[in-house]
């Protein structure tokens, strides 16, 4: 599903759902229309200009960056987008649950046409587990897709870091969850983001198996037809070709277009879901070829990648579903931080399939009571969400911020994440998490809500057995008896909270910056005494 906005203005039991096994398969080609989309559920309007803002103070890291020092092999040069910038009609379109407040945060926000000719790939040999993929040039087609900026009105707060984030389509619209995720560290750094619209459906519109609430008459039209004023000049050949335009738009942004013209030192791939589906696929056949990244930050991926298209038609994101398992190959020297939603190692999903080691370039943090989709994500429209218990409602946006951090620590000083469990898999019979008595995931990345609970935190979802519900988990909270059971008084349990807090800010999983997002979560109120 994906929700819209216009912005013009800038006892240890085994976990009781295995979603898999429950959906039977037209149900499960439909759930993958909602595949991360559900983090842009509802339409919010605001209006915007395209003139820059005032500039904000310095952010909080240094404006120099130091070099790169995990890269061992330099990009491929090759086809770079050309930029043109877009203006008029109703403003920038993009899906989010709330409009991004740029002008607030001391971001400009600018949106260029970029246009090219890309190719497409074919495979040059097997699409083998581990990942050591073989794609081929083949065919070629003009294209002219949208790219949207958000950097820093004031150039010298540009910390040299680009975000580079592949839109997720799934709910028949371009959508950032992924800066709906994290926005708060890149702007406190000064880092860079940009957009960009790779697949078909964003910009010529497609099917939509599932529509978000407000997204009625918008959702699979795309761009030219949602704004011909403004978008009219786009043309998009297919998702055969989204690869490559994300190499192009790459190598335009890494050579200083749209960012104020200083050459980027990191440009970091980013997609979540579907767009992780994807980046799956461009890290095992495409940036071997094209060494555009100097990092990988991969958020709720499933087992395989997105397939590769023919040229016209759109990737088969539904059929990827049922396909072999593949891991991130081990043989490039590209960082990748890899973080997980409780409900994508067992649900939908189903990433334990492709679960892999931590290695000298590869991280994985699994955040126990979180889910693929939760209120942070979803965002005003959560208390409209009919799932039979409130929907999940975990940290893991202050954990992904977490890891972004340790993503361009590592590629800037080689110095790597830290570890992390993984949570506790029950593989007796088909995969599930296992659990506490109160229904709480075992291991993975422990955050405070989890560790000093009053309400069990889930990738569960309620009981409504709608589709959309599967990937939003749930918040059941504890009932008095309980709450009195594990807090003597509210002193005890906050003195519990904050100490966990510390803790987990502490092991590497939260950023000393956020913790007083960490203590908004805290429910002292909710315990008597």
């Amino acid at each position: 599903m994906a929700a819209f906005r216009t912005e013009r203005q800038t006892s240890e039991n085994a976990e009781t759902h295995r979603l898999p096994r429950l959906l039977r398969l037209p149900e499960l080609f439909r759930a993958a229309g909602v595949l991360a989309c559900v983090a842009t559920l509802g339409f919010t309007a605001a209006c915007s200009s395209d003139d820059e803002p005032s500039a904000a103070p310095s952010p909080t890291a240094a404006a120099t960056t130091p070099t790169a020092v995990t890269r061992t092999a330099s990009p491929v040069d090759g086809p770079a987008a050309t930029f043109s910038p877009l203006s008029g009609g109703d403003g920038v379109f993009v899906g989010a649950p709330t409009p991004a407040n740029v002008d607030a945060q001391g971001y400009v926000e600018q949106e260029y046409a970029a246009a090219g000719t890309a190719t497409s790939y074919r495979v040059d040999g097997e699409l083998t587990g581990d990942g050591r993929w073989t794609f081929a040039q083949d065919a070629t087609a003009a294209y002219v897709t949208r790219v949207l900026v958000r950097r820093p009105a004031d150039e010298a707060r540009f910390s040299g870091t680009v975000v580079l984030e592949w839109l997720n389509v799934s709910g028949g619209v371009d959508a950032d969850p992924e800066w709906t995720s994290v926005n708060e560290e890149i702007v406190r750094q000064g880092h860079a983001w940009v957009g960009v619209s790779a697949q078909q459906i964003g910009v010529m519109g497609g099917p939509v198996r599932v529509e978000a609430p407000g997204g009625e008459g918008r959702a699979g039209k795309g761009l030219r037809a949602l704004d011909p004023a403004r978008y009219g000049s786009l043309d998009h050949p297919g998702d055969a070709f989204a690869f490559d335009i994300y190499t192009q738009v790459a190598r335009a942004v890494r050579a200083g277009e749209a960012v104020g013209g200083r050459e980027p030192a990191l440009l970091l791939a980013a997609g979540e879901s579907q767009s992780a589906a994807a980046l799956v696929t461009y890290f095992n056949g495409v940036q071997p070829l094209t060494r555009q990244f100097d990092g990988f930050f991969v958020h709720s991926r499933g087992k395989a990648g997105l397939p590769l298209a023919k040229p016209g038609e759109y990737a088969d994101l539904a059929g990827s579903l049922a396909n072999a398992p593949v891991i991130l190959r081990t043989d490039q020297d590209a960082p990748i931080v890899n973080i997980q939603a409780e409900n994508d190692v067992t649900g939908i999903l189903n990433s334990f399939e492709a679960r892999q080691d931590d290695g000298d370039r590869f991280r994985s943090w699994e955040v126990a009571g979180t889910a693929h989709a939760d209120a942070h994500l979803v965002g005003p429209n959560a208390a409209q969400m009919d799932c039979g218990l409130p929907i999940n409602d975990g940290p893991m946006h202050v954990v992904a911020k977490a890891a972004l951090r340790a993503l361009v620590t590592w590629v800037q000083t080689g110095t790597a994440p830290p570890t992390a469990p993984r949570l506790e898999v029950d593989t007796t019979a088909a995969p599930t998490i296992r659990r506490d008595a109160d229904g709480i995931a075992l291991g993975g990345v422990r955050t405070p809500p989890v560790e000093v609970p009053v309400a069990a935190l889930s990738g569960v979802p309620g009981p409504n057995p709608a589709v959309i519900c599967l990937l939003l988990g749930s918040t059941k909270p504890f009932g008095a008896d309980r709450l009195a059971a594990l807090y003597p008084s509210r002193d005890d349990y906050q003195r519990r909270y904050d100490a966990a807090t510390a803790a987990t800010i502490t092991a590497g999983f939260v950023l000393a910056e956020d913790r007083a997002a960490l203590a908004a979560y805290a429910q002292p109120a909710a315990v008597q005494g």
